[in-house]
Parts: C-alpha cells; structure tokens; sequence
C-alpha cells in the first residue's frame, strides 16, 4: 500500500456577492477494497448554516453546504491521507470474450452494472468511438486484451492540451478533432465501451503529483484526474484503466467516487443566488506521505 496526502482547493471569486448557495461536494475519497481513509476533513470560508453528509446512488460519499449569508468568495479545501493498493488485474487472456460479457450485463449475473451499459447526457454511444474501439475489439478476443490495447491506442492517438475543450465538450467533438483532457478521453472510451454493450462507468478521483522515480511525469497531475472502469463478468468484476496515460490503475490514483459521466461526480456543483460572473481556480496535490512508516 502506499499512503498519499492529498489536497484539493476550489475557490471561486463572485462578481457581485451571492445571497444565498447550496452546493453538492464530491470531494471525500470513496473507501474501498484497495483504498483506506485514514484521516479526512472539508473546510470552507465562509463556514456554512448547515451541512450534511450522505452517499449518493452510486455510493459515492457526498457533501451538502447551504450558506445563508452574503459572501463575496467562496472556498472548499479538502484534506485527506489515503493507503492505496489495489489488486491486480486477472491474466488478461484468461478473461472471457468480450461479447459472452455484453450478453451477461443483461442478465441477472450483472444487474449492478447494467444501468453503465446506456447512454448518459455526458458519454452517449457515439458511432464514431464505436467504429474506434472495434479494432482492438474483434470476434471473440478476451475483454481485458482488447481492453488494454484501446486504453493504449486513446493515449498514442489523442492529444493531451488543455483549453481545447470545455466542460461540456461532447463526445463527437472529441473524436474529431482527437485532442482534450482526462474528462474527455474517458468520455470516448466509456462510449466506445457502451456501443459494444459493455458497462463502462467514469471515475472521478486523481493521480500522484510527482512520478515514481526514473517515470515520466502522468498527464492529468496538479488537478482532478478521470478514468474509465469496465466490467468484466461476474468472475472478475470491474478493472480501471486511465486512457490518459495509457495505464492500468493500480497504486498512482486515488478514486473519489464513479458515475455515468463527468456530471454524476462532479467535484462542487450548485445553486447560488446572485454572483453575476465568477472566477474559479482550482489547486491540487496528491503527494506520498513523508509520515508513512
């Protein structure tokens, strides 16, 4: 296991001063097999009325803030210290064909993962993604094979550049002009997946800050990070892999929680009343802990 410090701060600058917010935070790690939370805290200025923790559908862990009184800034830091080590991945041949697996999700073997095999507002199938995937994908290739050569093939053939696309940049787009963040490569990958009716969910998390020694540096460090997760039958469950740097997710990520697409997981999201335009700026650190014994 290795244990990381993480950090993660949206401040968010109003024109005018907001009267009153309510937002929904998805930024406390999701424990998981693989995944301990040590230590974890949300701080914010100003200090809201009123706040309440849940799980979302999807498990995730979730924070509601109302604040009551007019601000003119908004700030979230989460704080947290996580062991991360999840397991290997099965023998990727020893994997069963992938379409045996998209004729399992609908039976009752995978009703959990079902509701990852449709189409979402952010990652519809997309005909174009499909007609990509299909070539990693031929007649009965074990899933997780075909799985790391298209997770390998988004990262040899799509540019990384940040400020070519949006939040709500669609997956068409994309594939046009094969250039975009983390969000968005998921967001073809988890389309091509689904148009072969394969459940493919959008995880929501980050990836360490500096390398592993003599390693390159990860796309996608210094701010939140996303990958794809798909599931390969009842026998082997879910695998995660980060199409931005063409990896399998194993002990550099952190996962805060998943979802259908980038809106189901979102890290703040909200309403406020007033504000006129606003600034955000967002600041993240996922390094290993100096403390770690």
């Amino acid at each position: 296991m290795t244990r990381y410090r993480l950090s993660h701060t949206s401040r968010y600058s109003y024109g005018s001063p907001v009267e009153l917010a309510a937002h929904m935070v998805h930024l406390r790690p999701r424990p998981l097999l693989g995944q301990a939370i040590i230590s974890e805290r949300i701080v914010t200025a100003p200090l809201p009325a009123r706040r309440h923790d849940a799980r979302d559908h999807f498990g995730n862990q979730v924070t509601w803030l109302f604040l009551d009184l007019p601000h003119a800034d908004f700030e979230v830091t989460a704080e947290s210290v996580v062991e991360v080590g999840f397991a290997a991945p099965p023998e990727p041949a020893t994997t069963a064909p992938w379409e045996t697996v998209a004729e399992a999700a609908l039976t009752a073997d995978g009703w959990r993962a079902a509701e990852y095999c449709f189409d979402s507002p952010m990652a519809p199938r997309n005909p174009d993604a499909r007609l990509y995937a299909l070539e990693s994908f031929t007649p009965g290739r074990p899933i997780l094979v075909a799985l790391l050569e298209l997770n390998k093939r988004i990262r040899a053939d799509f540019a990384y550049r940040s400020g070519v696309t949006h939040v709500s940049t669609q997956v068409h787009e994309v594939m046009k002009h094969r250039s975009g963040v983390c969000q968005d490569f998921s967001h073809v990958m988890i389309s091509a997946l689904r148009g072969l009716g394969l459940p493919a969910r959008y995880v929501s998390g980050y990836i360490r800050t500096r390398p592993p020694p003599g390693q390159a540096r990860r796309q996608g460090a210094d701010q939140s990070h996303a990958w794809v997760g798909c599931w390969l039958g009842a026998d082997h469950g879910w695998v995660d892999l980060d199409p931005t740097n063409g990896i399998v997710v194993r002990d550099e990520h952190v996962v805060l929680g998943w979802g259908r697409d980038y809106g189901d997981v979102s890290p703040v999201r909200g309403v406020i009343l007033g504000g006129g335009d606003h600034a955000l700026t967002v600041s993240v650190d996922l390094e290993p802990d100096e403390a770690e014994g």
